[in-house]
């Protein structure tokens, strides 16, 4: 199967707030897709109603080949989608090693590639201080917790949402250098970031919203070149 994700002619409301209007892309095995687009956009709705956080929403979604247009975020999870959310979701009340083991499964047809012992040596930060508890980490350390443990999950598809917002420079580094790892490994990443350079940078291709809609599309190389780039992302 090479297509992990399709999505087809997807609208999302939020009350009468009709957000996005007939989004259509997909993605493919191993395979980094950018989600490009200011602030507003629908970027983050769309990753939201794709993994069924949005309830009000029409369109179709097929995930490794199975339909779920109506499926609970759960349900997405167990089919192979690993998800890192905007604002990183750490619990606070547990410590590194078990905001970490309490997310690990194995992932489809058994695959246990990432391990605590594997995630610990990605992550070497963690390491350090897998017995503090997640309200005592830095904002980089629960990024790199939040990351940590979507790979505990084995998925298939990694959903990227703002991992380097608002992090100082040397963690953003860090973060990137572990995209880059996990690309590497086959894994297929769908990612949102500001930093649209580095985006693309890392994509094999890209999609750009406005006003809910995909205004460009294609190889991500091509993109970056293209001049029309900056007059939707207001650069």
């Amino acid at each position: 199967m090479s297509v992990l994700l399709e999505a087809s002619d997807i609208h999302a409301w939020y009350g009468s707030s009709h957000v996005l209007h007939g989004v259509s892309f997909s993605i493919h095995r191993g395979e980094t897709v950018g989600l490009l687009g200011r602030n507003g956009m629908g970027k983050s709705t769309l990753i939201r109603t794709l993994l069924g956080h949005v309830p009000q929403r029409e369109g179709r979604v097929q995930c490794f080949g199975e339909d779920c247009s109506r499926a609970k975020p759960h349900e997405v999870a167990r089919l192979g989608v690993g998800y890192v959310p905007e604002g990183r979701g750490v619990f606070p009340n547990l410590n590194v090693r078990e905001n970490l083991v309490m997310a690990a499964r194995s992932g489809r047809h058994g695959r246990h590639d990432w391990t605590f012992d594997r995630v610990m040596a990605t992550f070497p930060r963690l390491a350090e201080r897998v017995n503090n508890m997640g309200n005592q980490l830095s904002g980089g350390e629960q990024q790199m917790l939040s990351i940590g443990r979507a790979l505990m999950t084995n998925p298939e598809l990694l959903i990227l949402d703002e991992a380097t917002e608002g992090l100082a420079p040397l963690i953003v580094a860090d973060i990137w250098r572990v995209i880059g790892e996990i690309r590497e490994t086959g894994i297929a990443t769908l990612i949102v970031d500001r930093d649209w350079h580095k985006v693309l940078s890392f994509s094999d291709r890209a999609i750009v919203l406005q006003k809910g809609q995909v205004v460009m599309g294609g190889n991500a190389e091509r993109i970056a070149q293209d001049p029309a780039l900056a007059g939707y992302l207001g650069v």
